[in-house]
């Protein structure tokens, strides 16, 4: 394992960051390499969640994630395929049906609000892979609810809300489902989007993070809220398999910002003005939202006329931490 993330390692530092200027932020190893195969993590001081879905049975999850969506019982099921590294014999497989559901999610407040939080999961698409519609979210509501909240289409205040969803995004069918890492974000300072609503802003890598096919990849995302109204120094990141491939912050280059956001440039462009996420301290990151949305309308937006049926996706090892936590270590 400790090989295998060092060749991932180098083999994305040479590609995705590119010439990016990227203030100093950890790699490699974090906190969970504390905690072997993640075993005990869920007892470390800075960790809000962890679920590594070993204990009880479907029904229980209610017990730990405020909000289960679960259609028809079709949708969740424990699978036998775990990712590497892990002491666990199973993780969650979420199935989305076109014609009888659009899949499901798990939602939770997490135990207390902070500024800045790390959320962390495993993920594999089992081949056939497809578009999907939405993904896994971080973000905060004001006031927190014990459910996921509305909006889509519509700008929120920055004493209401935010969310940031990590997406596998198709980009109109260039590239091959499920598509590649993409942010997914709705803040008071988003642009807007043709037709005057606002959908979220999409914000990628330097170069595209495609998206692996029947193989385990271990995601993380920050989200650090600015530190005063005025402060435009909130920032956004992302790991894959313990590697940062990109992150926003005030400074960096980018293209052009649209109603459809903005991709970061080696080079050129015009320097990111920087996240003012909120614009009153009483919005704080609350919620987790491990969520499988898919539509008809994701296939049609990829130029996909006949999408498969079965639309699958598997997770394991989901921590919410206050600090960096890095891969599972054997």
């Amino acid at each position: 394992m400790r090989w295998l993330l060092c060749l991932i390692m180098v083999s994305l530092s040479s590609g995705l960051l590119r010439g990016q200027a990227i203030a100093a932020l950890p790699q490699g190893w974090g906190l969970a390499a504390q905690y072997p195969g993640d075993v005990g993590l869920g007892t470390d001081p800075d960790v809000l969640l962890a679920e590594d879905f070993e204990t009880g049975q479907l029904g229980d999850l209610a017990q730990r994630w405020s909000n289960v969506s679960n259609r028809d019982g079709q949708v969740l099921a424990f699978s036998a395929d775990v990712p590497a590294g892990s002491r666990g014999k199973r993780s969650l497989e979420m199935t989305a049906t076109l014609g009888e559901n659009t899949g499901g999610h798990l939602y939770t407040r997490l135990p207390r609000a902070v500024d800045t939080a790390f959320a962390r999961f495993y993920v594999k698409f089992p081949d056939p892979a497809a578009y999907i519609h939405h993904f896994v979210h971080l973000g905060g509501y004001n006031p927190p609810t014990p459910w996921p909240q509305g909006g889509a289409g519509e700008r929120p205040r920055g004493d209401e809300r935010i969310t940031v969803g990590i997406e596998p995004h198709g980009h109109n069918g260039r590239y091959p489902p499920p598509g590649a890492w993409t942010f997914y974000t709705y803040w008071h300072e988003m642009k807007v989007s043709a037709g005057g609503r606002f959908w979220g802003n999409g914000l990628s890598p330097v170069q595209p993070a495609l998206v692996p096919r029947d193989r385990w990849q271990g995601v993380e995302v920050m989200l650090k809220l600015n530190s005063a109204p005025e402060q435009p120094d909130g920032e956004l990141a992302l790991w894959l398999d313990g590697q940062l491939v990109a992150h926003f912050v005030k400074g960096v280059p980018r293209g052009p910002w649209t109603g459809m956001g903005f991709k970061l440039l080696d080079q050129g462009g015009e320097p990111f003005e920087g996240f003012r996420w909120r614009t009153s301290p009483a919005l704080k990151i609350n919620f987790f939202w491990l969520l499988h949305y898919v539509t008809e309308n994701a296939a049609r937006q990829n130029k996909v006329s006949n999408p498969p049926c079965l639309n699958r996706v598997r997770f394991d090892h989901i921590v919410v931490a206050t600090r960096y936590i890095g891969p599972i270590k054997d």
